[in-house]
């Protein structure tokens, strides 16, 4: 089994482990490999071990990967920050967009997404806790990009997605967490489609996923360290 194979594999197993621990069943939590800056091989590597769904936020190096990899059953992920100039192809190309955070995102992206295509997934990306080097629109304006995104055409509103602070104490980890999925099950009172809490990337996963996460982005859990 090839380095790449093997970290898929104890992954697995940890999200398992944690989602015992958790009572939570373990189909509930989805994988999305972030792929960001890594090769078209590696990413043929773990979609053979039956990887499905992976993450770019560069668009131009997402779309080289994807031309390589066209007989592969990928599900793509676009998760870093949008310029409008570019909606046109993301709409296009990608099955999900979980960095949406204004409402000229949504109507590019509605008019660019292909009637004869599926609609366009779509997360808020949400920034809770106001950190001005991050992206993400402030919870007050939330749940009107989520009314935007509800009535596009060609867009399903799936959820929000969030980064916050990091921080090394698990204690302060699980509280930011919950705080964002209280934060998510508000939104779900009013928007019926959201079915998507995407939160927990591979130093944080699992008080992620013990607070209420159902997609964890991880990146250099499955590919090692970027060169």
């Amino acid at each position: 089994m090839n380095r790449i194979a093997s970290r898929l594999e104890v992954l697995q197993q940890e999200i398992a482990k944690t989602c015992a621990k958790g009572s939570i069943f373990q189909d509930n939590v989805r994988l999305i490999a972030v792929s960001k800056r890594q090769s078209a091989e590696k990413i043929r590597q773990l979609a053979l071990q039956g990887q499905v769904e992976f993450g770019e936020n560069q668009l131009q190096e997402a779309l080289s990967k994807m031309s390589q990899l066209v007989d592969l059953p990928v599900k793509w992920h676009f998760i870093g920050t949008i310029q409008s100039r570019k909606c046109k192809a993301i709409a296009e190309n990608f099955d999900w967009v979980q960095s949406v955070d204004r409402i000229k995102l949504v109507d590019k992206l509605a008019t660019a997404r292909k009637p004869q295509q599926k609609p366009l997934n779509v997360c808020i990306q949400v920034n809770l806790f106001h950190e001005a080097q991050k992206a993400g629109v402030k919870p007050e304006a939330a749940k009107l990009v989520a009314a935007a995104v509800e009535s596009a055409d060609n867009l399903s509103l799936r959820g929000i997605m969030a980064l916050p602070p990091k921080q090394m104490d698990k204690v302060v980890q699980r509280r930011q967490f919950e705080e964002i999925n209280n934060f998510y099950q508000q939104l779900k009172q009013d928007f019926s489609t959201m079915d998507t809490l995407s939160m927990g990337m591979s130093g944080d996963f699992q008080q992620a996923i013990f607070a209420g996460s159902n997609m964890i982005r991880v990146g250099t859990g499955l590919f090692g360290e970027r060169s």
